[in-house]
């Protein structure tokens, strides 16, 4: 078994409102800055045992499936470094 951090990233689709970065797009706005669109987004990091990198990934798909996201509002990417 090697350890594993998964990061698993989750955000609203495109088309789901999202209040929080409407209202930080707007801010940024009025300080100045020029931007196109602004989607906030959860980040985590889970430290796993697994015997492959793919097995690590899976086991946190897995995490973002059942508890992490909601696959009806949700988009996430799972990325996966050896610790």
């Amino acid at each position: 078994m090697t350890n594993y951090t998964a990061t698993v990233t989750v955000r609203l689709k495109r088309g789901v409102l999202d209040p929080e970065a409407e209202t930080t797009q707007q801010a940024l706005e009025r300080l100045g800055f020029e931007l196109d669109d602004l989607r906030s987004a959860d980040r985590f990091e889970v430290d796993l045992d697994a015997t492959d990198a793919d097995e690590a990934a899976e086991r946190a798909g897995e995490m973002a499936e059942r508890l992490l996201a909601n696959p009806t509002i949700h988009d996430y990417d799972v990325a996966v470094a050896e610790r």
